[in-house]
């Protein structure tokens, strides 16, 4: 049921970006056709043709979600981007920058002024404004910081102190609170007096006079104990609490763990200062999954599909100057052993065999153990373990597969001995392939950094350089 709910958005989201995609045609067709023929009232017809579109536009985004507008937007070139931008209303121009990548976010942040950014800007809670503030320039973001109130201010400040990938960086400061020695039904009125509850709200957050957390009342609890009864007696006192310094990952595994909602966020001191929703929870995890997809391509950040060219080439060069390098080495390798392949021209044709193999399964394995550590289900202490585990499992894809290539090279080339090498070249090149999967992202990890950024690139290297070296070196050895 789920999975058909999630396809029907989908499909409904792409008939949204089809149908301004159309509009947007028909504008630049009428517009196009209009410009060429000369005739009377020209102007005149021409406002109307154009106000008459940019109607049409208008109502269609005014329908849409933030989030959906958002996706529209990816997904239109620039100059139909920028175009699509002006028509959305200014107080919905500060949800809708949050939701963009941001490769887009930056392109729609350069073609607002000032005062425009400003009053986006100003539509946000602390905690939004906060996401947003590393890419707002410094004379927008001052001139919104004193506009805010003290309470505002330094929730601001708390949420731009923490980094990234904490939990800190994830909390909102919108949240209901009630207190323990009062009933059930005060709390009711309390909340009938909100026009609406925060976003996520499943349960209300009970504290002490000096703001510290004692415990949650959940919403389910609630609405069917008697409501003469005390907070203090419905109230659930064992509960997941988190602090703003823990790491996001270890919220999202939370989250996901015991299927939460919501989550208080305390101090040192036990004091409430925030709550963790399932929404930002997911936001988190969707970033990490993008980032990771990424950093394994050899991508710096999420690129701008109409970006220009200039700035793709920016965002790929590096790791494609490294795989330049490693490329360079491979062919350094072939190189010399020119003299075997020439004798022996099946060489030529087998060794890409035994390269390929083993970059699938390395890459294999890398996946695994970026998984495993993203998880938190591997700690530095498993590295031998996996070492054993994984070089088990290369040894014997190496054996069944090699012999089986092997077999097929002695049929093709009537040589046993060549099929005998091919089978042990293709054994040691995944055990060097398992090798470097475990200990690439592993160290990585260890040394506090991302363990999947590059990954793909480097094991793509070694087993291209490593299988061409086995493969002839065992050739030269056996065959010439």
């Amino acid at each position: 049921m789920a999975e058909a709910d999630d396809l029907q958005q989908h499909d409904d989201l792409e008939q949204h970006l089809r149908e301004v995609q159309h509009l947007l045609a028909r504008h630049k067709l009428v517009e196009n056709l209009v410009h060429r023929q000369e005739m009377p009232h020209h102007d005149l017809v021409e406002n109307l043709v154009h106000r008459q579109h940019i109607t049409a536009l208008t109502e269609k985004l005014e329908s849409l979600h933030s989030a959906d507008v958002a996706h529209i937007l990816e997904a239109l070139p620039v100059d139909e981007r920028l175009f699509v931008w002006d028509l959305v209303k200014a107080e919905r121009d500060g949800e809708i920058l949050l939701e963009v990548s941001d490769a887009v976010r930056e392109s729609l942040i350069e073609s607002m002024d000032p005062a425009s950014l400003r009053a986006a800007a100003e539509q946000l809670d602390a905690d939004e404004l906060a996401d947003l503030a590393p890419d707002l320039p410094h004379e927008v973001m001052e001139a919104v910081y004193q506009g805010l109130d003290p309470e505002e201010r330094e929730q601001l400040r708390a949420a731009m102190s923490y980094p990234e990938d904490s939990v800190g960086a994830l909390m909102d400061f919108e949240m209901a609170t009630v207190r323990e020695d009062v009933t059930l039904e005060v709390v009711l009125r309390y909340l009938r007096r909100f026009d609406e509850l925060p976003d996520h709200t499943d349960q209300l957050f009970v504290v002490d006079r000096d703001e510290h957390l004692r415990g949650v009342l959940p919403l389910n609890r609630l609405l069917v104990s008697d409501p003469d009864l005390e907070v203090s007696e419905v109230m659930l006192t064992d509960t997941l609490t988190l602090e703003p310094s823990d790491e996001a990952e270890t919220a999202a595994q939370a989250f996901e763990r015991y299927d939460l909602v919501s989550a208080p966020v305390v101090d040192y001191h036990r004091k409430l200062v925030g709550r963790v929703t399932v929404a930002a929870v997911v936001d988190f995890i969707r970033e990490e999954t993008e980032s990771e997809l990424l950093s394994q391509a050899g991508l710096k950040e999420g690129e701008d599909i109409f970006a220009s060219v200039w700035d793709s080439v920016k965002n790929r060069w590096s790791w494609l100057a490294i795989n330049l390098v490693t490329a360079f080495v491979a062919s350094r390798v072939i190189g010399a052993f020119e003299e075997s392949i020439e004798r022996l021209v099946a060489l030529a044709t087998l060794m890409p065999i035994v390269a390929g193999i083993g970059g699938n399964s390395g890459n294999q394995t890398i996946t695994m153990i970026v998984r495993g550590i993203a998880m938190g289900q591997v700690q530095d202490d498993a590295l031998t373990r996996l070492l054993k585990k994984e070089m088990g499992v290369a040894l014997i894809n190496g054996i069944v597969w090699g012999s089986l290539l092997g077999v097929l090279a002695w049929y093709l080339y009537g040589n046993a001995k060549l099929g005998l090498v091919m089978t042990a070249a293709m054994t040691l090149n995944l055990l060097l392939a398992a090798f470097v999967g475990v200990m690439a992202p592993m160290i990585r990890h260890r040394f506090g950094q991302d363990p999947a950024v590059g990954s793909s690139v480097i094991i793509t290297a070694v087993t291209d350089s490593g299988g061409f070296f086995i493969f002839l070196g065992l050739a030269t050895l056996f065959l010439m």
